[in-house]
């Protein structure tokens, strides 16, 4: 990755060869990460990279696997300026980069319900929204009001819930733009009834899944009519390992790095199981995890 790229005079920070904090802690590098100031600063960015540059965006790395050699191109990351957060009566305003597990938080600090289930949720707000992320019958979709958003073009637009089209952990919007702050609607509680209602959560959550694991959350998206984790059960991949990769032998649906994985490893962990429950099956699981090269 030693292709020279023009870049856009930003208020921002460029880091070249910049190390990419993932929850697989994976080595791969990104040729070059950008940290927008504002989002008028992105936006400037946006309008003014030349269209033949791959431009990528991540969060918090929760849910990607990033390719051994690295990412090409430019890779945005929201800088702590998205981390906003604040509520006027019934309404929430979240910027991107706040996690989840903080709004969970923060509603529990004001007494607000609604978002218990983002105590659940790995990641920050903006990759939340992108992929109508969800747990325990609740999602995104079913929270979000409008947000603040660019398209790849640098043009800031406001999207209300309606226009996302949400379903099963995605939209038709998703991939067309960058999302920068949500308005989410939330409920008068008391930090009692939302703080027992996230220990609840918590408590599932803890038992049923390798959080302390280096893993990336659900690795496919349930299929309708039965659970991916059951498919890959009954294919005996449960605790089943490639390299320094397993599915997990607490939740099989979540690939873990035990020893030293490689992108590759996950990879070809995942496709196996894929490959065998379509044979099987006849069920093509879809990736829930990004793959970033």
């Amino acid at each position: 990755m030693t292709e020279k790229i023009d870049l856009p005079k930003v208020r921002g920070e460029y880091k070249f060869d910049a190390k990419i904090i993932n929850w697989f802690d994976l080595k791969g590098r990104a040729q070059i990460m950008f940290r927008p100031f504002d989002i008028d600063d992105l936006a400037f960015f946006l309008k003014n990279i030349d269209k033949k540059i791959k431009v990528q965006v991540i969060g918090a790395g929760s849910n990607v696997i990033i390719a051994d050699e690295g990412v090409s191109g430019v890779l945005i990351k929201l800088s702590n300026n998205f981390l906003n957060i604040n509520h006027h009566e019934n309404i929430l305003t979240v910027g991107a980069s706040m996690p989840c597990q903080n709004v969970a938080k923060y509603c529990q600090e004001n007494g607000l319900g609604g978002l218990e289930f983002l105590s659940g949720i790995p990641g920050n707000i903006g990759g939340a929204i992108a992929m109508n992320a969800g747990c325990y019958e609740n999602d995104i979709g079913n929270n979000l009001i409008s947000s603040k958003a660019l398209d790849f073009d640098g043009n800031i637009v406001e999207i209300q819930n309606q226009d996302f089209a949400f379903y099963y952990r995605g939209s038709k919007i998703s991939k067309k733009f960058i999302f920068c702050e949500g308005k989410f609607k939330v409920s008068k509680s008391s930090n009692l009834e939302v703080a027992n209602k996230i220990a609840e959560l918590q408590n599932k959550r803890e038992l049923a899944q390798p959080i302390r694991a280096k893993t990336g959350g659900s690795t496919f998206k349930n299929p309708a009519h039965i659970k991916a984790w059951q498919l890959i059960d009954d294919i005996g991949f449960r605790g089943k390992i490639i390299g320094g990769a397993q599915f997990s032998n607490k939740h099989c649906n979540f690939l873990i790095n035990i020893d030293n994985a490689s992108a590759r490893d996950l990879l070809d962990l995942g496709n196996q199981a894929k490959a065998q429950i379509l044979a099987k099956h006849k069920i093509d699981l879809e990736w829930e995890i990004k793959f970033l090269k």
